[in-house]
Order: C-alpha cells, then structure tokens, then sequence
C-alpha cells in the first residue's frame, strides 16, 4: 500500500506523538509499504527529504508547544502527493495537517484514518483561563472536525469514551501506540549505574524516584515535588531525578526550593533520545501525577526499562500498572506516602515487579502496532470499495 502520514509535529525528538508516528512508519516500511509524511517545515521554505515533504510554515507556539502554521494550502508539494495517489491517508493532528489530509483524501478518494493523540481538555489552560469552556470548545471542535473520518483511532479506552462523550459517531479502534522495546533490552552493569549516579550527585545508599518527560503545567509535577517533600520526613535518603525540560521547569525549581528539599531534587534538563534509557536504568521507582495522558508512552518505556510505577489513577494506566503486581496506583498524599515507602522498603518487591513491567511492556511493542494498523487500514480500503458507510458504525 501506499500510505501518506500527515503531523503539524515532526521533528520534536521528546514528543509522544512524534514517537508513536516514527515507530508506526518504521513497521510499515519493514513490511513493504511505501510511506510518506506530510508536515511542516521549519522555515519560509518548502522541500522534501527521504520521503519527508515539508511545507513552508510560521511557528505558533503560544496556542500549542511546538506547534508551526502553513503558510499556503497550496504549493507543488501537495500537487505531488495527489498525484502519487495513496492508498490510505492516517493523518495524526487535528489541526493544520489535518486540513491536507481531508484535502488529499477528497480528491484522490483514499480513506482518512485520524489517530486523535491529546487530551486538549488539559491543555486549554495555556489559552482559557475556565476549564469548563475549554471542555466545552474542544468537544464541540473534535466533533464537527472529525465527523468526516472513516476511521478514529484511540490509543486507549479512556480516549474512546471521551470520544464518544464529545458526541462523535464515527467508527473507533482502540490501538495502542507501540514503542521500541529493544532499544531498552541493553541494561548498564551496577557499576555503570552507580558511576553514573555518583556523577549527577546521588549518593549510593539513597533511592531515586524518576520523573521523565516533557515539564509542562498539565502533567501536575507540582503535586509529586509536594508529595515527595511530605515522603522525605519519613524516608530522607532519597533522591527526586526530573528528566526533561518545559515551560513548568522554572516554577518547580522554585517550589522544591521553597519547600526545603533543593538538595534532594535533580533537574536534568532535556538528554537525547539515545540516553533516556539510561536515565529510567538509574531510578528505584517511576512516578506520575499527569492526567491528562492518552496513553502515556513514559509509563510503558518506564515498565521497559524495569521499573515498578507509583502514578496517580488514570483510565489510561488500566493495562500499564496491575495494582500491587508492577506498581500502583494513588488518589491521595496518605495513598502516595504509603505505597512509596513500601515500594523502597522492600528490594524484593522491587525485583519482582521490575520483571513484571517488563512482561507488560511487551504487549505495546511497535511490531504489534504496525500489525494491527496494517489490518485497519485493509479494512478500511475494503469498506470504501464496497460503499461501506463506515463513520456511522460503533
């Protein structure tokens, strides 16, 4: 098959939706499908590279981080991809790409499969100061914007049923988005993991509780730094490791700072994709506070890497943490303190649910992903041939 890929984000190294998409284009041209990406340069200029087709763009990042607006619908680019004719056309942004992308299917009459990748419900703080409009504007914006699509993907069950909440009709697929579990088979040595821990100042008798990703006010890391501030008066060698970099960095600095425990937390700021692993490898226990997750790659390269999880509870964590197996998880500081200090007190335990992280993790590998889009973009080619009324399925 041919497929066109279109995405406003696609050189953002640290984002989820990023990730899911190279991994999904990797799959497919393994097995032999011809895959193209449509998305937005960096820049007042149009070109392409290595099946990439950037289109000239101006950046907007005070509606979305990162986010970049074409500049024209229309240009030689686009012309192109019409008259390469693609079979299937997955597109993976509601907003600007997403116009291609209907654009493109309307005319070649290829199917418009969308995987809807963000809560905006969250992140509509950055722009309406009432959560209740900005529930209100993106489940009436989902609604007529995708209304149009033969097929939605939701990376989980809890995107479904918001989905369907918004009042959406048309056909969804639950896939969760598949993350390279051999880039993590690779374990440092203790040694390794010790030297490199000594290196960012963390002593050897203390365990380190990992937070990983990007550090935006959605992902609530202001109630783990509270939290955590309330955990060190029973447990004071530990060790909070916050890896990434974001708008919220500035704030929690400021916080961890305020409530007395600088000292104990560690601002890695951004560390290239190659190195995250070592990262998770140099941790006791993954903690979350977000809500605002889809699927929350984080959780499952967390589980990869072997770690237990402790995150606040999330429809999205359903098939990720078994409660007291691999994990568990929290609804309040009492919940949090308890079940941190059992997971630190016990090495066991740890053990034990390291491996069975593990075990789970291999259900989201990226292989499983591709099989399972392959099989829906099949699927949806046959109904368009037949005149199936597919967006008005369940």
């Amino acid at each position: 098959m041919k497929i066109l890929i279109t995405t406003d984000l696609y050189t953002v190294k640290t984002n989820g939706v990023v990730t899911s998409l190279c991994n999904l284009r990797e799959e497919l041209k393994k097995k032999g499908h011809e895959v193209r990406v449509l998305t937005f340069s960096e820049g007042l200029k149009n070109h392409k590279e290595d099946g990439v087709y950037y289109i000239k763009s101006v950046p907007i990042g005070f509606i979305y981080p990162d986010v970049r607006m074409p500049i024209s619908y229309r240009n030689a680019l686009v012309k192109e991809l019409i008259e390469w004719k693609p079979d299937i056309i997955h597109s993976q942004c509601e907003f600007f790409s997403y116009q291609f992308a209907k654009r493109i299917a309307k005319i070649t009459g290829a199917p418009l499969i969308h995987t809807y990748h963000t809560m905006y419900e969250e992140y509509f703080t950055y722009l309406l100061p009432s959560k209740r409009l900005g529930k209100y504007v993106i489940k009436n914006f989902s609604r007529i914007r995708l209304k149009n699509a033969d097929r939605v993907i939701a990376p989980t069950t809890k995107v479904e049923k918001a989905l369907r909440r918004y009042g959406l009709k048309n056909k969804i697929n639950v896939v969760p988005s598949g993350v390279s579990i051999k880039q993590y088979e690779h374990h440092m040595s203790e040694e390794e993991r010790l030297e490199k821990r000594r290196a960012l100042g963390i002593p050897d008798d203390y365990h380190v509780v990992l937070n990983l990703g990007r550090l935006g006010t959605e992902k609530n890391l202001n109630e783990l730094v509270e939290y955590f501030a309330a955990v060190l008066k029973i447990h004071s060698k530990l060790t909070f490791l916050i890896v990434g970099d974001g708008p919220a960095k500035k704030g929690l600095e400021e916080q961890a700072e305020h409530l007395g425990i600088r000292e104990h937390v560690i601002f890695t700021g951004m560390v290239a994709p190659t190195q995250v692993q070592e990262y998770y490898q140099l941790a006791d226990v993954f903690v979350s506070a977000s809500t605002s997750e889809t699927q929350g790659l984080t959780y499952i390269e967390a589980a990869a890497n072997g770690l237990p999880l402790l995150c606040r509870k999330d429809d999205c964590l359903c098939d990720i943490i078994v409660d007291g197996e691999n994990g568990y998880q929290y609804t309040s500081v009492e919940e949090f303190q308890n079940e941190l200090d059992s997971i630190i007190g016990d090495s066991h335990w740890r053990e034990n649910a390291g491996k069975r992280s593990k075990e789970i993790a291999e259900n989201f590998d990226k292989s499983h992903f591709g099989d399972t889009m392959e099989i829906i973009y099949q699927s949806a080619k046959q109904g368009r041939y037949k005149g199936e009324k597919i967006c008005t399925q369940f």
